[in-house]
């Protein structure tokens, strides 16, 4: 199953271009669902058909769904408290009724991972599973930090419950009555067990091989800087970006002597994005008005996803026979020195590009080697290794 995920500065018309993804996807024969979890039907609005909560034929082939994002946060709301029902009664505490929930921020992007997961985990052959999802996923940077989360969060699960401390449950009473405090209930430890794999079933989702993601812009400088800054944190969590699909670009003729300044505006622009290693920009016409139905849709002309763009992670060179290191390299397309930390800590490394942070682990070779030093250049950090005496084997 494909996978395209859509995003892109606020107001660059990332809901429409998802939209007509879909549609120019459909014609192909493919069998698409098109996601959303916006509350305002904005997606609705553009294919000129309302969403609800089950799927909608848009287009033949084509079938769109607005997750409700309320009612699935209520339903896990409740469920978690059914499991902590014993729990909460010995604290006194009064239950929550469904009604009284409301929506807390975040709701939509746990929808999209949630529905992800769901279809990730459907079998070939299944009449649900569709050949293509096209997400419409929240502006960037919200929609970036939501493609990082499962990974961040089952970290942190195994730094404060690790699964190996399990096989002490035996002793647990034991130590409990030793140390003079109070350790983990077994319920906990499985409540953990639970949620790594549903995060892990979430991250493979975003990281399995068909998966990619869409940047939409509008050509200028601040598309360009947004569209750096994304370019960066997809790299950095090792995330595949196929071309810009660059929006409302003004023709070339008959603009006007007024639109001279913005038209060479967005060539420079334009020009910068066709270097991009996902390759050309996608050039969408401005239309001259709000694109709305599915005439508008087609009309813009783009093309359906093409083949899955690769995903370059950290890799590493021996370089120990030549210059007695070994190199750690990450791509970092856009990133800037100034805006560049590394640090290392024990056996990870932890990589800040801008508003961006990713705690890597070391490859066990590296574990047992010191920094020598690092570089940023032609958008590729390097970081120097060199074997540490005291830990790596002899006659290497």
């Amino acid at each position: 199953m494909r996978t395209v995920l859509v995003t892109g500065p606020g107001g660059a018309g990332r809901t429409t271009l998802a939209a007509a993804t879909a549609r120019a996807a459909a014609r192909t024969g493919t069998r698409v669902l098109l996601l959303t979890a916006d509350p305002g039907d904005r997606l609705g609005t553009a294919l000129g058909i309302p969403l609800g909560p089950g799927p909608v034929e848009a287009a033949p082939g084509l079938h769109a769904l607005r997750l409700d994002a309320a009612d699935r946060l209520r339903a896990d709301l409740l469920a978690l408290q059914e499991r902590a029902a014993t729990a909460l009664d010995a604290l006194g505490a009064t239950p929550l009724a469904a009604d009284e929930l409301t929506p807390l921020p975040g709701a939509e992007e746990l929808a999209l991972l949630r529905a992800l997961r769901e279809l990730a985990a459907l079998p070939d052959g299944d009449p649900a599973r569709p050949g293509l999802v096209v997400v419409d996923l929240p502006a960037a940077p919200r929609a970036l930090a939501l493609l990082s989360l499962p990974g961040e969060l089952r970290r942190y699960l195994a730094r404060l419950l690790p699964a190996e401390r399990q096989a002490a449950r035996a002793l647990r009473p034991l130590l409990g009555r030793l140390a003079g405090l109070p350790l983990p209930g077994e319920g906990l430890y499985a409540a953990a067990a639970r949620w790594d794999t549903e995060l892990a079933a979430a991250q493979t989702a975003l990281t399995r091989p068909g998966t990619s993601v869409t940047l939409v812009a509008e050509p200028g400088p601040a598309g360009a800087d947004a569209v750096r800054e994304a370019r960066t944190a997809l790299a950095l969590h090792a995330l595949p970006a196929g071309p810009v699909l660059a929006n409302r670009v003004l023709p070339a003729e008959g603009a006007g002597a007024w639109a001279a300044p913005l038209l060479a505006q967005q060539a420079k622009t334009l020009d910068a994005w066709d270097q991009d290693p996902g390759g050309p920009a996608v050039r969408v016409p401005h239309l001259g008005h709000d694109p709305r139905g599915p005439e508008d849709l087609d009309a813009l002309g783009v093309p359906a996803p093409g083949p899955v763009p690769a995903a370059v992670g950290p890799r590493v060179e021996d370089r120990l026979a030549e210059d007695g290191v070994l190199l750690w390299r990450l791509e970092l397309p856009g990133a800037t020195r100034d805006q560049l930390d590394l640090v290392r800590r024990s056996d990870e490394l932890v990589v800040t590009a801008g508003p961006f942070r990713r705690i890597l682990p070391l490859p066990a070779a590296l574990r047992r080697c010191t920094v020598a030093g690092a570089a940023l250049r032609d958008g590729t950090l390097t970081v120097r290794f060199t074997p540490d005496p005291a830990q790596w084997p002899q006659g290497r």
